[in-house]
């Protein structure tokens, strides 16, 4: 289907991420979280930040610039998860123990900083388990079986199969948990609400309920593109040592990171065979990590999307003047950015 330029101006200017009972969208430097309470009020929390790549156009070279991205994509996925948690009053929902309140009183303003900290650690050290040391070991194994012989495309192969069957595994599993289904179908709601908006469409319930929940620049399709790259890299890695071939595997995703990221904006804007085909994937994949949401769930999305463009929803900026506002929360694109991923 033929894009006129208002279409075409509006791809990839908007991204987003599902957090809890909310959705938050970023377009340029505007971020908007928008979070539905107990009360069933929906608040909104607005703020400003200017990635790297645009303070720096070093930082803004192809494949690097990817990094830069993924990095903050991070700092924005657990600052928005935490600031989605606060505006629920999910920390003062129980009474604190005797052990938090000691933390309280030594740590203070930095505990959440500590906690974040610790968290983040422990998520690198799960990932770097499950990707990277069981993949390799299992292969090391199964060499094994084959009386220690296997050619190394064959061995990169087998890594490559185990790491997707991980990641699918680990996806499946946790959309049986109540909590991360409505999250699932927040983030259903933030596609919708994006492509609505792409489309050029008044952005109402009606219409984002028609738009399609599988988005081709999805944090999902590149984690999985991500995952085909890094096979791919690996097959150039002759290293029969477990651990030194692990560490070198660690050391080149970067170049893994920054390449599928160059992919999932070209193909977040352009629409043929070959990107549609590349992309199918990471789209299936997207059928466990999206659900369709419901009319209030694609609410909270439409008001967290007009909140991150004011300059187009000026009704929406002054209607939201009275609720939550944060400043310089750090922030990045999506896992999902408006110039990369939703």
């Amino acid at each position: 289907m033929k894009k006129n330029n208002d279409q075409f101006c509006r791809l990839g200017k908007v991204g987003g991420q599902a957090v809890l009972e909310g959705v938050m969208m970023k377009s340029g430097d505007d971020t908007c979280l928008a979070v539905r309470g107990e009360d069933g009020v929906i608040t909104t929390r607005k703020s400003k930040f200017t990635s790297l790549r645009k303070k720096n156009k070093f930082f803004n070279i192809p494949v690097l610039r990817g990094v830069v991205n993924f990095v903050e994509m991070m700092m924005l996925s657990m600052s928005t998860l935490t600031a989605s948690a606060e505006m629920l009053g999910i920390d003062d929902a129980e009474p604190e123990t005797k052990f938090e309140k000691w933390l309280t009183e030594k740590l203070g303003d930095k505990l959440m900083a500590v906690i974040m900290t610790l968290a983040t650690i422990l998520g690198v050290a799960l990932s770097i388990g499950l990707f990277f040391l069981i993949p390799t070991y299992a292969t090391k194994g199964i060499k094994y079986l084959m009386g220690g012989e296997m050619h190394w495309a064959l061995r990169s192969a087998i890594e490559g199969v185990l790491k997707i069957a991980i990641f699918i595994g680990y996806i499946a599993a946790v959309s049986l948990m109540k909590d991360i289904r409505r999250t699932f179908e927040y983030h259903g709601a933030e596609h919708k609400c994006v492509f609505c908006y792409e489309k050029g469409l008044e952005l109402t319930v009606e219409n984002a309920k028609g738009c399609s929940r599988l988005h081709p620049r999805c944090g999902t399709s590149f984690i999985f593109v991500m995952l085909f790259i890094s096979i791919f890299i690996t097959m150039f890695i002759h290293i029969d040592h477990t651990l030194l071939r692990t560490l070198v595997k660690l050391l080149l995703m970067p170049l893994a990171i920054g390449i599928g990221f160059e992919f999932i904006m070209f193909a977040g804007k352009h629409d043929n065979f070959i990107t549609r085909a590349l992309s199918a994937p990471g789209l299936w994949m997207q059928k466990l990590t999206t659900k369709e949401p419901d009319d209030g769930q694609l609410e909270v999305a439409i008001a967290a999307l007009k909140g991150a463009i004011p300059a187009e929803f000026p009704e929406e900026a002054e209607t939201n003047e009275t609720n939550d506002t944060a400043e310089d929360i750090p922030s990045a694109d999506n896992i999902d950015e408006g110039e990369s991923r939703e």
